[in-house]
Formats: structure tokens, C-alpha cells, sequence
């Protein structure tokens, strides 16, 4: 006679080793170090953080590597480890404020290379144009911004050298006078 046997209680009496996919730590860094670089670099903006952020949640791994029991799943626990470290980061960035009485930022210079700078005295500049007569816009405009010659300009409006040169010597003097363009000076 034979004894039934369990096959399911025999499992339960003599649980299976659990099978670890990586079995050392420098494995799993090896194996997982690029995916979770990628997943480090999507927290900070600066390469070289993203890197000490990586190594600063390894290091947390690898004193927690005997702890941890489903290795399964230390993807999810090292990009935790990422997310707390640079959490921790940034509520200890400490901002430093000093009142004083003068400011610690030198005087703006005005080189022509700030876009909206430029922006405004070009605007400002096409404001004062507006505000010529017809005549001495026309003059200025073919003159300066189609920079055409005084002759060329002459014949195209129909006057003579000596009318297009006072025109725009007077439209000139007018743009030097408008208050809005002294403040560019």
C-alpha cells in the first residue's frame, strides 16, 4: 500500500531556494549602470549631478543590499533611492539673503547684444521715423534702411541732390531731438 503524497505540502514543508538574478551587487551595477544614469539624468539638469546622484543611491543600495529580499525589484528601489537623494538635494539648497544698502549687480551695459534691447530701439527708433513728415521718412528710409546712395535717392523721388540732403540733415536733427530715442543715447 501505498501513501498519497502532496505534492503542494511538500513545497510548503521545504521552501525553494529563491533564485537571485544578479548575484553580487557590482553585477547589477554593471548590468543596470546606463538605464539607471538615464533615469538619474532626468532628475537634475547638470550631467555631473545626475552621475553623484547615481553613486550617492547606489551607495544606499549597497548598504541595504543584504535587506533587500526580492531582487526582482531593485530597479524600483534604486530609482526611489534617486528620487529621495535628490529630493533631500534640493530642501537643503540653502539661499543666502543680505540686505545692503547699495545693489551687488553691476550697472547694465548697453553693448547691443541683449535681443531686447535691440528690439526696443528698433521700436523706438521706427516710432520717431513715424513721427517725420512723408517727405524726410521717405528721404530717411531710402537713405539709412534701403542705404541707398543721396543720388540714387534723388532719382527715385524725383528731387535733386541738394533737396534729399537737406531733408535728411533736418529729419536728422529731428531724431536727435526726440525725447523717446534720448533715452538710448
Amino acid at each position: 500500500m501505498t501513501t498519497p503524497v502532496c505534492t503542494s505540502a511538500s513545497a510548503v514543508a521545504a521552501p525553494a531556494r529563491q533564485t537571485r538574478p544578479y548575484p553580487s551587487f557590482s553585477s547589477y551595477v554593471r548590468a543596470r549602470q546606463s538605464v539607471l544614469l538615464r533615469t538619474a539624468r532626468s532628475l537634475t539638469a547638470n550631467p555631473s549631478d545626475a552621475e553623484d546622484l547615481l553613486q550617492t543611491a547606489l551607495t544606499k543600495t549597497y548598504v541595504a543590499w543584504e535587506r533587500i529580499e526580492d531582487h526582482r525589484a531593485l530597479d524600483g528601489y534604486v530609482r526611489r533611492a534617486l528620487l529621495n537623494t535628490r529630493t533631500s538635494q534640493w530642501r537643503k539648497r540653502k539661499v543666502d539673503e543680505f540686505v545692503c544698502d547699495e545693489l551687488p549687480e553691476p550697472e547694465p551695459v548697453l553693448d547691443g547684444n541683449d535681443p531686447a534691447e535691440r528690439q526696443a530701439l528698433h521700436d523706438a527708433m521706427w516710432r520717431a521715423i513715424g513721427k517725420l513728415p512723408a517727405r524726410q521718412r521717405a528721404m530717411v528710409v531710402l537713405r539709412y534702411y534701403e542705404d541707398l546712395s543721396e543720388a540714387q535717392t534723388a532719382e527715385v523721388l524725383g528731387v535733386s541732390v541738394g533737396t534729399v540732403k537737406s531733408a535728411v540733415s533736418r529729419a536728422l536733427g529731428k531724431l536727435r531731438e526726440d525725447p523717446e530715442l534720448g533715452l538710448v543715447r
